[in-house]
């Protein structure tokens, strides 16, 4: 799990800058539309729309953008958007792998930028089913550290509801299990007066590529050009980056 939690940490540090606060919203409104289409526009009724609207306000999104989201995926309104969800493979340097989750609304202009984002950073586009075999559809719920919670009491809280482990990584816990548990692990927090950041499932590898500086710089360049296209809602990667070739990177700004 360290590559795929360093990536996501470096994610979260990126969506605090200002410059890309309002990226994170479009995105974290677009799975709140997407959801509430697919589920129904009532929260309590729809848990994957309850995650969404969740997370979209641990991340600060205003509560009018989230009304009006559920609003559009209900009808309501002249402005509302038919998206389709699309995933695409690819490698980075060193044979890193990617798979690289869209929500469009124009699927040749996403598969072109995604083409681009990747040839021009030293990636490829690969062959559907070339990659994906290396990841596998994980629940993960994240739980911020605060005090009174450990992994013990974590574990306590959430092994009868499905959970396969309890992993720290840093800055919060995350709590992995299949993905049609998240529901019950993330009900059994609530529970337990235990607040989390997101629930939702995420595709996690199996295996994993070590690099070094120089590699890690060549993952993170195609890594943050995917992130940066509008269409991307997700990035996976295999890329376990070592603690102190992550700090030394972070260091250098």
């Amino acid at each position: 799990m360290s590559g795929h939690s360093k990536w996501a940490t470096t994610k979260h540090k990126k969506a605090a800058i200002d410059a890309k606060r309002g990226k994170l919203f479009a995105r974290l409104i677009k799975n709140i539309e997407v959801a509430a289409r697919t589920g129904g526009p009532d929260p309590e009724g729809n848990p994957t729309l309850f995650d969404a609207v969740q997370k979209a306000k641990k991340n600060s999104v205003p509560s009018d953008n989230i009304d009006r989201a559920l609003k559009r995926a209900s009808g309501e309104g002249q402005d509302g958007v038919q998206y389709e969800s699309i995933m695409y493979e690819g490698y980075a340097s060193g044979g890193v792998a990617v798979l690289i989750e869209c929500l469009t609304d124009n699927r040749n202009r996403a598969a072109s930028e995604v083409r681009v984002a990747l040839t021009r950073n030293g990636g490829t586009l690969a062959d559907p089913g070339s990659v994906s075999y290396m990841f596998a559809r994980k629940g993960i719920v994240e739980v911020p550290k605060v005090d009174g919670v450990d992994e013990d009491s974590l574990l306590m809280a959430v092994l009868d509801a499905g959970a396969e482990e309890v992993t720290d990584e840093g800055e919060v816990f995350e709590v992995l299990s299949e993905p049609n548990d998240v529901v019950a692990v993330r009900s059994a927090l609530q529970e337990n007066g235990i607040d989390y950041n997101s629930a939702e499932v995420q595709f996690v590898p199996s295996m994993k590529v070590g690099v070094d500086k120089e590699g890690a710089l060549k993952v993170l360049k195609v890594l943050d050009a995917l992130d940066d296209l509008d269409d991307i809602q997700n990035v996976y990667s295999n890329v376990d980056i070592p603690d102190e070739v992550m700090a030394e990177i972070e260091a250098e700004g």
